[in-house]
């Protein structure tokens, strides 16, 4: 059974992590926060009494949970938003697609110069907007494997698919990612 201390203390660790996710996941920043905020509180009140090795996966899994229920939901609202839509004359807001990703704060060492920094930066820069153009579930697995760190079986898990597709998704991904820099002059 997790401790109130090593509850807190996973909380503390994965919220940006789980942020960042969500807010790749919607594009939206409060909706990401949203999302982080409800898995947190259902892993509180429904999971607490669990060793505190199974809070990860289970975590995990109840964010990617609360990522779909959104884009059904999305989907729904969507749909009578544009049947209703038909009725009213037509707005022009000006709204763009979507906001662009805020950059990513890394854990690596700072680099000697500035330029090295701001050649990092751009490098991110890059990631990010190839991450935004993935398939949705293609961009869960990546993020889950390799900055989650999960293995297979534990991706496939929080997913809900089987440890070949987690693959299968990985590989998309990562190729897609690689012609995505290749095309903005990044060589790996």
């Amino acid at each position: 059974m997790a401790s109130q201390d090593e509850l807190s203390a996973f909380l503390a660790g994965i919220e940006q992590r789980a942020f960042k996710q969500a807010r790749f996941a919607t594009r939206d920043e409060a909706q990401a926060l949203d999302l982080v905020q409800d898995a947190m509180l259902r892993l509180v009140e429904s999971y607490a009494a669990r060793p505190a090795g199974e809070l990860p996966l289970l975590f995990q899994r109840i964010l990617q949970n609360a990522i779909r229920d959104h884009y059904r939901r999305q989907k729904v609202r969507n749909l009578w938003t544009s049947l209703f839509s038909s009725f009213r004359p037509a707005e022009r807001d000006g709204d763009s697609d979507g906001d662009p990703l805020d950059w990513l704060p890394h854990a690596a060492p700072s680099p000697a110069t500035p330029e090295e920094e701001s050649a990092q930066h751009r490098t991110m820069a890059l990631i990010e907007a190839g991450l935004a153009q993935l398939p949705p579930r293609q961009r869960e697995a990546f993020i889950l494997r390799y900055w989650e760190e999960l293995d297979t079986a534990e991706t496939a898990s929080v997913m809900g698919c089987s440890e070949g597709s987690v693959k299968t998704h990985c590989s998309r991904a990562c190729a897609a990612l690689s012609a995505w820099l290749d095309r903005h002059g990044v060589s790996l």
